[in-house]
């Protein structure tokens, strides 16, 4: 079992960040472009609990995989989790939280549980490949979300 957990503050009211992140086609911006990202899915304008939605992601060099994740435990404005139902992992949870830090600042969390299949050759590849994929993913997502709220005192 692996973990990643990445924290941003963000100077953006808790309400407004909400709005983006609860906006299910907002993923495709958060995502790299190496990764030819598609949601299949007809995607509703809000995100609800029990929501399904269904990915085509391109993994290089381990080729294109499906991805089907449910959005499930949302706490309106504040949590949700997406979590794997079918794709490239044995187990994916992620957990998102945002707080307000002051009337235009919100602290976001990310924080995703993951395992890969295989056994000890997913470990190999871990260790070789998927850990550092997801730190530049994340690190995508961060420089993203600092485009679109950058701030005030920049």
């Amino acid at each position: 079992m692996h973990e990643l957990r990445r924290e941003i503050t963000l100077d953006v009211p808790q309400e407004t960040l909400w709005d983006f992140i609860a906006t299910p086609r907002n993923l495709n911006l958060l995502t790299p472009p190496e990764l030819d990202f598609q949601i299949l899915s007809h995607l509703p304008p809000v995100m609800h609990n029990g929501l399904t939605i269904h990915y085509r992601i391109q993994v290089p060099p381990f080729g294109t995989y499906n991805w089907l994740t449910e959005i499930k435990h949302i706490h309106e404005g504040i949590s949700f989790v997406d979590e794997q139902r079918l794709g490239p992992y044995r187990l994916w949870y992620h957990f998102h939280h945002i707080e307000s830090i002051g009337p235009d600042k919100t602290h976001m969390i990310d924080h995703v549980t993951y395992a890969l299949p295989f056994g000890p050759l997913g470990k190999i590849v871990h260790r070789i490949k998927v850990a550092k994929m997801l730190k530049g993913i994340f690190a995508y997502r961060r420089q993203k979300l600092l485009e679109l709220f950058p701030s005030a005192s920049s």
